[in-house]
């Protein structure tokens, strides 16, 4: 089946406006967009990403294993292009954010090898960016 993509919108609880306009503009990179005191839209990855002030957000943890990891649930991202990934992961280490799971390669060998890297937002926001190595497998079973 073939997808047209299109833009998604997701709206996420944040704790602390400033601090987490700081990282999504400056650690990731993402260009912001309308706001007000309350809330702050960003081009995130060709996507629209509001964070909105939820001052008494109470976070739910939990895991999945995948791969021998504990996978953080639940979590969003961005499927990237290989050189991206290994760029933002760069960035990223440069800048000492604090990974969840480093950037590794997982499945390798097999369908869906993928390059994975999971960390958090300063509200605890978890959040996983990959790259395929075939991205024609990525719904691949």
């Amino acid at each position: 089946m073939k997808h047209d993509i299109r833009p998604f919108h997701l709206a996420i609880p944040v704790d602390n406006i400033a601090t987490n306009r700081t990282f999504y503009r400056e650690v990731l990179g993402c260009k912001e967009g309308r706001s007000s005191e309350h809330w702050v839209d960003f081009d995130f990855f060709g996507h629209q990403l509001v964070i909105h002030l939820k001052a008494d957000k109470k976070l739910v943890e939990d895991s999945n294993p995948v791969d021998g990891k504990e996978v953080p649930i639940p979590h969003f991202g961005v499927v990237l292009d290989m050189e991206t990934f290994e760029q933002l992961a760069t960035s990223l280490m440069r800048k000492h954010v604090q990974f969840v799971i480093e950037p590794y390669t997982r499945f390798k060998g097999e369908v869906g090898e993928q390059a994975t890297m999971f960390f958090k937002d300063p509200s605890g926001n978890a959040l996983e960016f990959k790259a395929f190595k075939n991205i024609d497998q990525l719904f691949a079973n």
